[in-house]
């Protein structure tokens, strides 16, 4: 994958309290802005009327997915922490942690019936939507091996020749880069995850913590195009016609993934092989990733 190396740049924004009592969003000051969903994870468990849990991949159960480790605290923060069990079979330990999402994507569902059609049946989405101003408001986990992501996906991506109606993956913020280079990345694929996949829309810049260690990364999908922004700054552009823009709902994903398990990545001593938690999962744990809010806005026509 190609990056772009870009460097954060003063934006216009402004400082918003949609929800009282808790922590300002930070957004583009050239329009006015409406929540229409949000998540400040108040109580004392997650709100599966928001969230469902991501536990396979391409139709199969995914060993790094788990539905454990997700928690509140009671103070309007959530928790996905890293999870390590012991197992019987080599390499005796297996790490996982959570991978949450307001709907799902058709693909990943396990085949369910014996007739033709491959796919199983799909949840019913819990939010789906398109355009708008996507925002978290988190903690980075402390070590490598495993990475967070905050991003949006579409229930069909690659499935229609044209990207518009099949959508694009929109990488907001993945930290998986952090603890080698420094770096955070942003941006876009589409075409699915084939041949015809497209994945030179990303941005790569560098990691600047802040004094209470909380980050605010968000998108702006407009019709013309993606603004993206990290703790009010704006850290690079993917637009029209250069880019292809989703004309269809998609949904958002909170995730965590353990490395190791479906990948082959180097190290040191050559490369992984398929199925082993990567060495730097056992330096990490116990680790954890903390979100304060996910909110999305619609601008006020």
């Amino acid at each position: 994958m190609a990056f772009r190396v870009t460097e954060l740049k003063e934006a216009n924004m402004t400082a918003l309290e949609p929800v009282p009592g808790h922590a300002v969003s930070l957004l583009p000051a050239d329009r006015k802005w409406n929540m229409i969903w949000n998540d400040e994870f108040d109580g004392d468990r997650l709100d599966e009327t928001k969230w469902m849990y991501r536990l396979n991949f391409w139709g199969k159960p995914h060993p790094a997915f788990s539905d454990k480790g997700v928690h509140l605290d009671g103070q309007s923060h959530m928790f996905i922490d890293l999870v390590r069990e012991e197992i019987p079979e080599a390499p005796g330990v297996r790490f996982s942690s959570a991978h949450l999402q307001t709907a799902e994507m058709t693909f990943d569902n396990p085949k369910d019936t014996t007739g033709f059609w491959p796919f199983g049946q799909s949840r019913k989405p819990l939010f789906l939507h398109k355009y708008g101003f996507y925002e978290i408001c988190c903690k980075l986990p402390h070590g490598g091996g495993w990475h967070a992501a905050f991003w949006l996906q579409s229930p069909c991506i690659g499935a229609h020749p044209d990207p518009r109606r099949a959508g694009v993956e929109v990488d907001i913020m993945e930290n998986y880069r952090l603890y080698s280079d420094g770096e955070i990345v942003c941006g876009n694929g589409w075409g699915g995850y084939g041949k015809d996949s497209r994945w030179y829309g990303h941005f790569k810049f560098p990691f600047a913590e802040t004094p209470d260690g909380w980050h605010r990364y968000a998108v702006d999908w407009r019709r013309d195009g993606y603004i993206f922004y990290a703790d009010g700054k704006e850290v690079g552009r993917q637009m029209a016609p250069e880019c292809p823009v989703s004309d269809v709902e998609q949904f958002v994903l909170v995730s965590t993934e353990c490395h190791g398990y479906l990948r082959r990545l180097e190290t040191e001593a050559g490369m992984l092989t398929p199925g082993t938690p990567h060495p730097n999962l056992f330096k990490a744990w116990p680790d954890t990733f903390e979100v304060d809010y996910v909110r999305v806005f619609d601008p006020v026509e």
